[in-house]
């Protein structure tokens, strides 16, 4: 199992509505993820915008993969994509590059 992290910027501006968005994600949001691989998900948001996202799954390319097919997903993502910085025209899920592990507690 692969453990992904990786690191979003949320404007500040949209900060309350993000999180109202994501109190709320769309129910076949979530089966597409869980249907393409996406396990244990999370996001964490600072109040300065900084995103903290991680996840597990067999395999990170396969698992986007399996969204980047999806309908539900190019919706979401195109909505969600003005409440991002710098992701100089790239959608949320493109911009998101996973950080390199070098420490875990098993």
């Amino acid at each position: 199992m692969q453990r992904v992290c990786f690191l979003l910027k949320v404007r500040q501006d949209r900060l309350a509505e993000y999180r109202e968005r994501h109190a709320a994600v769309w129910p076949e949001m979530l089966e597409a993820l869980s249907a393409a691989g996406w396990h244990n998900y999370s996001l964490f948001l600072r109040e300065d915008g900084l995103l903290v996202g991680y996840l597990e799954t067999e395999d990170f390319a396969a698992a986007r993969a399996a969204m980047d097919g999806t309908d539900v997903n190019a919706r979401w993502q195109a909505e969600m994509a003005d409440f991002f910085e710098a992701l100089d025209g790239a959608k949320p899920d493109e911009a998101m590059k996973p950080l390199t592990e070098v420490f875990h507690l098993a």
